[in-house]
């Protein structure tokens, strides 16, 4: 009993420390002044001025598009590199799998004054153009990295069985190969999706002008002061965030739920 208390009390205090920080953040988007020290008040008037607020929003529209539409070309790219990779021979694979932890590895400032450095070389405009591809190229190893266990877990002997049975290769791999793989493909997208949300380094050096995003465009108010309308929004893709992981890890455990009845 004594030791399950203390592992309890342990993890409740790793997660407070995880998530005071977020906490706060909500608690003061609910607050009636611009102090980030003293509560004064409850009120709505912040999420209200979000939404009227043109700089705001643009960046945010500027963050959706350029996440969603990196995030899903990385994760086509991606899957098919990943697939690629799989069934190369060992030394060529190894090879492959080791450059493709490299950019993970690397500082996000190298991969940012890099493709700043390219785009200038090949006269590339900087703008929205040349920030999506930024982002497309920084999110591919995390869509290969999450896709490649899913291949390595796969019975070669059901895709052998259904070419026997006179399905085509395309017919295939998308009725016995992408069903098995497409939780590392969800988790690839995902990780995308978070990482061009959240990134900023490469988004500065490979954007031009008139086109920012949420990072930059806070880090631009980070001089003068973060307004309590940037806690509104970050409040509310927060709990977008939370209510997006609850409806996923209800179907799947709807899926798994299925399968364990059929099995």
């Amino acid at each position: 009993m004594v030791k399950t208390a203390i592992k309890r009390i342990y993890t409740f205090l790793i997660f407070l420390f995880l998530y005071a920080p977020i906490i706060v953040l909500i608690i003061f988007s609910f607050n009636s002044s611009k102090s980030r020290a003293h509560w004064t008040g409850f009120t709505l008037k912040w999420y209200a001025e979000m939404f009227r607020d043109q700089q705001i929003m643009t960046s945010l529209y500027y963050t959706i598009i350029i996440a969603l539409t990196a995030s899903l070309i990385a994760t086509v790219i991606g899957t098919v590199a990943a697939i690629g990779i799989h069934n190369m021979k060992k030394l060529p694979k190894a090879i492959m799998t080791n450059l493709t932890y490299l950019p993970v590895l690397n500082p996000d400032i190298v991969t940012g004054i890099s493709l700043m450095i390219l785009f200038i070389l090949v006269k590339l405009p900087r703008g929205f153009f040349s920030m999506l591809l930024a982002h497309i190229t920084f999110n591919l190893p995390y869509v290969i990295l999450s896709v490649m266990p899913k291949l390595k877990q796969l019975d070669n002997q059901v895709y052998d069985a259904a070419l026997d049975l006179g399905a085509t290769p395309g017919y295939a791999f998308m009725k016995v190969i992408l069903p098995q793989i497409s939780p590392g493909i969800f988790t690839g997208f995902l990780l995308a999706m978070t990482m061009s949300i959240d990134d900023f380094v490469i988004s500065f050096f490979t954007t031009g002008p008139g086109v920012s995003n949420l990072a930059i465009t806070i880090y631009s108010m980070a001089r003068k002061g973060v307004s309590p309308k940037i806690n509104a929004l970050l409040s509310l893709m927060f709990a977008g965030v939370i209510l997006m992981l609850l409806v996923i890890n209800n179907r799947m455990s709807r899926d798994n739920g299925r399968k364990e009845n059929v099995v």
